[in-house]
This record gives structure tokens, C-alpha cells and sequence, in this order.
């Protein structure tokens, strides 16, 4: 390999290193928003840390999960998010309840999907993956190019 492509090869590495750490990054942010939404509308309220004091309440708060949060005779659950929205999302046990549900019908939906997707071809067929040794415990295979 000439130095000309070997620096040409390193340039495509760190090229789809970057894209793929963008890529990355983009999709956790989706995934926060989307979680976001769906606290929303479960009926939490989103309270922006405007001020120095809410700044430094959410601060202390564990990030991007539910703490349980007593105000006089109720309970609150609190959801901290100090780097998509900077704000506090506040839901009684009704609002909570309703966010549980979605995420439960929102697995079983997912779970659902994939069981379609897994006998949605076919023409699948396993033998065009290469021969398949027996399987060791813990789920090591032995057999030829496995390094046994």
C-alpha cells in the first residue's frame, strides 16, 4: 500500500467514524424527544428551568429519569431533562399511570412487529449463512473459522 492511499484509506475511516458518531448522537436525541413527547402527552407538564434557582434544582435531579417528588398530600413524578429542553416535566400518579400504558402498548406493539417481520420472507433460509457447528455452552459455536 502506497503512503498516497493509505493516508486515502485513513481519510475514509475517520470520514465514516464521523458520520456514524453524528448519526449516533442524532438518533439519541430522537429518541429523548420522542420520550418527551409522549410525557407530554400522558399529561405531564413541562416547566422550563428560566431561572437561576430552577436551574439549579434541575441540576440536582438525576437526568432522564422519573423521581417521586411529595408536595403537601401529593405525589408528584418528575422527569429531569437539563440538555434537550432544560426543563422539569411534573405528572401526578394519573399522568404517570397514562405514560406506563403507552409504553407498555408501545412494547407490545414493537413485539408484535418483529414477530411479523420474522416470517415475513419466506425464501429465508439459513444455510446461506455457512455451515453451523454445535453450539458449546454459553452459546460459543464450535466448528471451522470459529478459532476452536
Amino acid at each position: 500500500m502506497t503512503s498516497e492511499s493509505s493516508k486515502f484509506a485513513a481519510l475514509i475511516i475517520l470520514s465514516i467514524g464521523a458520520a456514524t458518531s453524528i448519526t449516533a448522537c442524532q438518533s439519541q436525541s430522537q429518541i429523548v424527544t420522542q420520550h418527551e413527547d409522549n410525557l407530554a402527552a400522558a399529561g405531564f407538564i413541562i416547566k422550563p428551568a428560566n431561572t437561576p434557582e430552577r436551574q439549579q434544582m434541575l441540576n440536582r435531579l438525576p437526568p432522564h429519569k422519573f423521581v417521586q417528588r411529595v408536595n403537601g398530600d401529593i405525589i408528584h413524578y418528575v422527569y429531569a431533562d437539563p440538555l434537550v429542553c432544560g426543563c422539569l416535566y411534573v405528572g401526578t400518579q394519573q399522568a404517570y399511570n397514562a405514560y406506563k400504558l403507552h409504553q407498555q402498548q408501545q412494547n407490545l406493539a414493537d413485539e408484535q412487529a418483529i414477530a411479523a417481520q420474522s416470517y415475513a420472507d419466506p425464501a429465508w433460509s439459513w444455510g446461506a449463512w455457512g455451515p453451523w457447528g454445535p453450539v458449546a455452552p454459553y452459546g460459543f459455536v464450535y466448528g471451522p473459522g470459529y478459532g476452536w
